[in-house]
């Protein structure tokens, strides 16, 4: 009997105000909010009776704290590829202010003056795939909305700008994984949020 092939667990960090307000954050370092800590507990309950390997958490304390009150604090260990992509200009602005000024934007397709585009974004969780695809067993990971979209792009192998397809709730559980074996990538669960209360 086949064993069965390893899955990559994807929390996105609890609320923060500017989670709430529709704020870009990409590097601001905001803790999570009262609410926000509150659904990083109750991932402790969806995660209980997995097992991982591996854990691993973005350097930027919302992910930080998520990781510690979903319990996996004393084994995660902080990556800097999974910190959320640098909005530049366009950081703690909101989508509609940013369309006032340039109409049509898309950040999956456009990136941010002085910060970085969806080709860099990619590049760095290439990275992070190549890692993952290199542990035997499940992992667990703790990072940021927009850059877990396009980590789940390039797990299936499509462009970054995928990743706009893929909207991803603060304190979801999503999971990568493989159809038949290590060369069929799939996405197995996507954006749960059944733990998290109102």
């Amino acid at each position: 009997m086949n064993e069965a092939p390893p899955v990559v667990y994807l929390a996105r960090h609890g609320e923060t105000v500017w989670s709430l307000s529709g704020q870009h954050t990409g590097l601001t370092d905001l803790p999570l909010t009262e609410r926000g800590e509150r659904n990083a507990r109750r991932l402790a309950d969806r995660l209980e009776g997995l097992s991982f390997k591996r854990v691993f958490t973005s350097p930027l304390q919302r992910a930080v704290r998520t990781c510690e009150l979903a319990g996996f604090g004393a084994q995660a260990e902080v990556d800097r590829d999974l910190v959320e992509w640098n909005y530049g200009e366009y950081e703690g602005r909101r989508t509609e202010d940013i369309h006032a000024e340039r109409p049509g934007w898309q950040l999956f397709r456009d990136g941010c003056p002085g910060g970085e585009s969806p080709g860099r974004v990619g590049v760095r969780a290439d990275r992070v795939v190549k890692r993952l695809r290199e542990i035997a067993g499940s992992v667990l990971i703790f990072s940021s909305g927009h850059f877990l979209r396009v980590l789940s792009a390039r797990w299936l192998g499509l462009e970054p700008l995928a990743g706009k397809y893929l909207l991803l709730s603060t304190a979801s559980l999503s999971a990568l994984g493989y159809e038949h074996n290590l060369s069929q990538p799939v996405i197995q669960l996507w954006n749960d949020t059944n733990h998290v209360g109102s």
